[in-house]
């Protein structure tokens, strides 16, 4: 039995880039609705991801300012305590609270929200079964809409031989919650979530150490951001080895004892905890997807779309973690939207070559564009400008200099490629990067655009008139 005779849009998933689908198909004038399987809205994001996480980073960055920054402000705190469920009671009430604000906004929207786990079972038709905690009514509904997108979002991926437990071998779900603070922690991976993770134990008190396969931490971040924020992190105390793997994994007496090679060395090392981070893999088990043709990429598992987001049945559309592209929340949000606009014939769009990424360590990483890497990969004649925080008036009042502000600029039409900031607030500063590439900016513009003075945004001024003059 279905809710409505028909349905405009149906989404399957309601974190960022379904629920942005969603306002935006209603905005539209379609009539849309959104089918999560969970009981709170807004997908790993919210409840398990961006947030939660970001909750966690600021807490803890209080907590070690507290301990050891404040004394050279001239503020004397003794007896610093941490109070960790206190911590990860505010953490879920913030979870709480926008979760809360994200129900109502899509009931503002006139969007219906059907809790159950859904199916495509034709190109117009998605089968949704609802269990008893899912409300009264019919257990089993059929959805009947023009169009269908599914936003399903990724799960952590699993390691061979590695599976998670759940309390000792953990994925960030679980790193994001533990009733105590792990005196060693182990995490197999240096990608943003492993070292965003890391730096919130460390300063609550864990020794960290960081498992990494490949040469380089911090994952596709431009290579000078990406030593520079590594050796800041491990002046921290971050025990960061690259070019290391793990061969073997086992809990014994409570511990988890892993065994890593390096070059020609091996290892075996011994944690309270073992986060697992490794990267996440596309959450599209039961959707009945591969029964209507819609393709997917052999290697990645990810769904392949045209460029209005259509699979390869013309009516079933898919966003997010599950095509290809950045895991980024935003990047979601910006396909929900696109997508929606698509639908309704409009030229819904994505540039992809702009799309900021950030790394919530202290300092952070921030970077969008291209890196100095891709630029020489490419042959693309470029031009570099950096300068450091240590020169600005703000970041010295605050006390926090550590990093710089690169840019990459087009070496004939002085156009900015790129923009890589590590040091304090990088994550606000990289939207004037983006803003500056989405209108084709040159270099010399920015530098001759008037900053606030003292502020951390004078850095990007003076980076741009570091590039060398053509």
């Amino acid at each position: 039995m279905s809710q409505k005779n028909t349905y405009d849009v149906v989404v399957i998933g309601s974190g960022p880039g379904g629920y942005s689908a969603a306002l935006r198909a209603a905005q539209l004038g379609f009539d849309t609705a959104l089918v999560e399987k969970e009981k709170t809205l807004g997908g790993v994001c919210l409840n398990v991801g961006c947030i939660p996480s970001k909750a966690l980073l600021d807490s803890s960055e209080r907590y070690h300012q507290a301990r050891h920054k404040m004394a050279e402000h001239g503020i004397e705190i003794k007896d610093v305590r941490l109070d960790l469920e206190t911590m990860m009671s505010r953490k879920n009430k913030v979870v709480k609270e926008l979760t809360h604000n994200l129900r109502e906004l899509l009931e503002r929207g006139k969007i219906e929200i059907i809790h159950g786990t859904a199916r495509v079972e034709a190109p117009d038709r998605v089968h949704v079964t609802r269990d008893e905690e899912n409300g009264s009514g019919d257990r089993e509904l059929i959805l009947p809409a023009r169009y269908i997108l599914v936003a399903t979002g990724s799960e952590p991926s699993p390691l061979p031989d590695l599976d998670f437990d759940g309390k000792h071998i953990i994925s960030s779900t679980e790193a994001l919650a533990l009733d105590t603070v792990p005196k060693r922690l182990g995490i197999v991976g240096a990608g943003y979530v492993g070292l965003e993770l890391g730096s919130v134990w460390q300063r609550l008190g864990s020794e960290v150490t960081v498992i990494e396969m490949l040469p380089q931490a911090a994952g596709s971040a431009d290579g000078q951001v990406a030593r520079t924020l590594m050796r800041l992190l491990k002046a921290q105390g971050m025990d960061i080895r690259l070019k290391t793997t793990v061969t073997k994994a086992a809990v014994k007496d409570n511990q988890v004892e892993v065994s890593v090679k390096a070059k020609d060395a091996s290892d075996t090392l011994s944690f309270d905890r073992l986060l697992v981070s490794v990267g996440r893999r596309p959450r599209l088990d039961g959707l009945g997807l591969d029964e209507l043709g819609v393709e997917t990429d052999p290697d990645t598992g990810r769904i392949v779309v045209d460029a209005a987001f259509r699979t390869r049945v013309p009516s079933i559309y898919a966003i997010g973690d599950i095509i290809a592209g950045p895991m980024l929340a935003h990047k979601a949000s910006a396909e929900g939207a696109a997508a929606a606009e698509c639908m309704a014939g409009l030229p819904g769009d994505v540039n992809y070559d702009t799309i900021p990424s950030v790394i919530y360590t202290s300092p952070q990483a921030a970077g969008a564009g291209m890196t100095q890497e891709d630029a020489k990969k490419r042959g693309i004649p470029f031009l570099t400008g950096t300068y450091p925080f240590s020169g600005t008036g703000r970041a010295r009042c605050l006390g926090d200099t550590d990093g710089f502000v690169k840019l990459i600029v087009h070496k004939t039409s002085d156009r900015i490629l790129g923009v890589h900031i590590i040091g304090p607030s990088a994550s606000e500063m990289i939207a004037e990067g983006v803003a500056a590439m989405e209108a084709g900016m040159t270099a010399t513009q920015i530098a001759g655009m008037i900053h606030s003075h003292p502020t951390f945004s004078e850095a990007i001024q003076e980076a741009a008139a570091a590039v060398p003059k053509k």
